[in-house]
């Protein structure tokens, strides 16, 4: 079943899978543009482990983007970067994951690689530079691909996926928490009565949750369930989990008894039971959210409009969203050359 945990999907069954995700692969664009529906159930069903970081590279437009800018990690990474940036993203690396045995020892290849990627963000965006944000989701990243690789999919996630999100200022997450909270309103009316009648605003606890994909939030086997549907169907998968935990967290007037108050509330948000966390229930309740990426669009139109209103235009104007793999492979075409899979097995 779709829902099943990653850890019980049998042997066979998960060869079985990697033989289906290999074909994918290697027909990548004829997949997406044709049979995309097929490959967006395979994600929801998540991705075989072997195959998680390469599958990423491609369902990102990171592939893409990296045969068309060949060498381009490589002329970034032997530049040494803006010092204020440097000294930043340093005191930042032990940070991420400590217990990985990655991310462990000060000065580890893990550590280094984090750096270089974070380096060569600021180098390429210089108007952007570095958000505390970005290195959860680069050592995700580092976790599963090589340095470059990594890079290119952090390029993909930061100007497709969640433009304007590690800007300066910040405005358009806090848009995107006034999205979440016009969402909940239909999702879950209890929850948002209380949030609302508490004066919570959504900057206050779903930051943390957008800007790092809830990799600094969920269980590390949730948290790679939810990146194979982000990456495959873009931000509303990111928006849907928000909306599960706000819903099961406050969506009772039962549970609402144990948080009277604004501090009650927001301890209660810092604390999500871990039931509701938990892979299987996740990904079938996130499956049931109705929310489109149509509606998230309406949604940020008239958002947008009460922003101009009350606050005047954005200071940081961010290129426009893209929902996922098959809107991203439109706007980047591939090349024949583009998909071609580099081995790591030569017979």
């Amino acid at each position: 079943s779709r829902v099943s945990r990653s850890q019980d999907v049998p042997p066979e069954v998960l060869r079985q899978r990697e033989v289906k995700w290999l074909d994918m692969l290697g027909h990548w664009d004829k997949w997406i543009m044709k049979r995309f529906n097929k490959v967006r159930l395979r994600c929801q069903k998540g991705i075989p482990p072997a195959l998680r970081g390469r599958t990423w590279l491609y369902l990102s437009g990171g592939k893409v983007k990296k045969e068309q800018n060949q060498g381009k990690f490589q002329e970034l990474d032997h530049q040494s970067g803006d010092p204020k940036w440097v000294d930043v993203i340093e005191k930042d690396l032990h940070r991420q994951f400590p217990f990985h045995e990655m991310f462990v020892s000060r000065g580890g290849h893990g550590q280094q690689d984090l750096f270089r990627v974070l380096k060569a963000y600021t180098l390429y965006r210089p108007e952007e530079g570095y958000c505390q944000a970005q290195a959860p989701i680069a050592a995700v990243l580092l976790m599963h691909m090589p340095a470059e690789d990594a890079f290119w999919v952090l390029v993909q996630i930061c100007e497709k996926y969640l433009p304007g999100y590690y800007s300066p200022g910040l405005e358009a997450i806090q848009l995107d928490g006034e999205i979440l909270f016009a969402l909940l309103r239909r999702i879950s009316p209890v929850a948002y009565r209380h949030l609302e009648k508490h004066k919570i605003d959504p900057i206050l606890y779903m930051t943390e949750w957008f800007m790092c994909a809830f990799s600094r939030t969920l269980p590390w086997a949730s948290v790679l369930r939810v990146w194979d549907m982000f990456l495959c169907d873009g931000v509303k998968i990111i928006f849907r989990v928000g909306l599960v935990l706000l819903k099961c967290m406050l969506g009772t007037r039962e549970k609402l008894k144990a948080c009277q108050g604004q501090y009650e509330t927001m301890e209660l948000l810092r604390a999500i039971q871990p039931r509701y966390m938990q892979e299987a229930f996740l990904v079938r309740e996130i499956l049931e959210i109705p929310v489109t990426a149509r509606e998230l669009e309406r949604e940020h139109h008239s958002q947008l409009k009460r922003w101009k209103k009350n606050r005047g235009e954005l200071n940081f104007k961010s290129p426009p969203r893209m929902h996922g793999t098959r809107i991203i492979m439109l706007a980047e075409p591939p090349r024949r050359q583009d998909l071609q899979q580099n081995p790591t097995i030569l017979v």
